[in-house]
């Protein structure tokens, strides 16, 4: 991309940066703002063949994800068919999806079987995954976080595949590198983190046998307010109890931004794999934080632990250079979810244990 497309971004980032709200006050504007399609996504809409499947369209980040490209498509006034597909959710989730406009399709990606009768579509974005459990239960989690990409790889050849990584599966580096870029070594800490790069691996592998154009989201801690490590981190504050500082730094971005970037993958997808490490580019400081929300909420910080300066931390250079900017800033970020937790809002109660540096899930 060059230097016109940067600049393209960098007037419109400040235009969606000016319609951000001071405060999000419930869910219904939450899910507005998580789903908001940037002008880049609308754009590359009108350009992209093909349907869309989301493969794992009921989890913790699919909802928004799918509401997402819908708004997106329906703005770039295209036909495009937005298939979700997932292992039985509750019936109120498929409910608000397939009112949303969704085409569900159940369906367990363990069985290869099943995966054979999914319709082949142009544009794939997998979402499964397994983090937290692994311990005591670790092959389940090598089933899913593995298996299933290899059901999936080998029956969408012929498409385009966007995954979703994690950053863990970098080694924990000091505050002042900046974090791990793209091309760093990987050094998974835990099996939890490792069956993450054995699912790139299983990509890339298809992607090499198969050309199959494939793009790896190596996401940091994405906030979404319901949950994430700033909730995490606030709700502590709140509370009066004490924040850990063993793993002493973050990266972390709003998640409508990780939605409108993975989206975006669709056209920069490789054959190797492209990578993709999918935050904001602060390296943030816990206890900096911390003493934030203590100032925003009118509490004391407390703090355990010794502070550590290795930490999990991605330099995210190369997709901001492509993609553009994050729209939300940390500060904003800091402050929607002060209020959030202020105002009681509802929590999904999936901790990230952001604390943890032995990789122990």
């Amino acid at each position: 991309m060059g230097n016109a497309h940067l600049t393209y971004w960098e007037g419109n980032m400040s235009e969606e940066r000016a319609k951000m709200p001071g405060v999000v006050a419930n869910e219904n504007d939450l899910a507005e703002l998580l789903s908001r399609p940037s002008p880049a996504l609308v754009t590359m809409m009108k350009r992209l063949d093909g349907d869309i499947m989301l493969l794992g369209v009921a989890g913790k980040i699919g909802p928004d994800l799918a509401l997402t490209a819908l708004r997106a498509i329906k703005e770039a006034g295209v036909e495009k068919k937005l298939i979700g597909v997932d292992l039985f959710p509750e019936e109120g989730s498929r409910t608000f999806l397939e009112n949303a406009g969704v085409e569900f399709i159940a369906c367990d990606l363990l069985n290869p079987a099943e995966v054979a009768g999914l319709p082949r579509v142009k544009n794939v974005i997998y979402l499964v995954g397994r983090k937290f459990g692994t311990q005591g239960n670790q092959e389940l989690t090598w089933m899913i976080n593995v298996v299933a990409p290899a059901n999936a790889a080998r029956h969408f050849t012929d498409s385009r595949i966007v995954a979703f990584s994690t950053g863990c599966v970098y080694p924990m580096v000091g505050a002042a590198t900046g974090g791990c870029v793209e091309t760093d070594e990987p050094g998974p800490i835990g099996e939890y983190a490792q069956s993450c790069l054995g699912r790139e691996r299983v990509f890339e592998y298809y992607s090499k046998a198969n050309s199959t154009p494939v793009s790896l989201i190596r996401l940091n801690y994405a906030v979404d307010l319901r949950y994430g490590v700033l909730y995490d981190i606030g709700e502590l504050v709140l509370e009066g109890k004490p924040v850990d500082l063993t793993m002493g730094y973050f990266n972390t971005i709003w998640q409508g931004d990780v939605n409108n970037q993975t989206l975006l993958a669709l056209e920069h997808c490789a054959s190797p794999p492209a990578i993709w490490n999918v935050t904001r580019p602060e390296v943030v400081s816990i206890r900096a934080v911390a003493e934030q929300f203590a100032e925003i909420m009118g509490k004391k910080a407390e703090f355990t632990g010794t502070e550590g300066d290795a930490a999990l931390l991605s330099n995210s250079a190369k997709a901001t250079k492509v993609f553009g900017p994050p729209t939300v800033s940390l500060e904003k970020l800091i402050h929607w979810q002060a209020h959030w937790l202020l105002a009681g809002g509802r929590s999904l109660d999936k901790p990230t244990h952001f604390e943890e540096t032995g990789g122990q899930y």
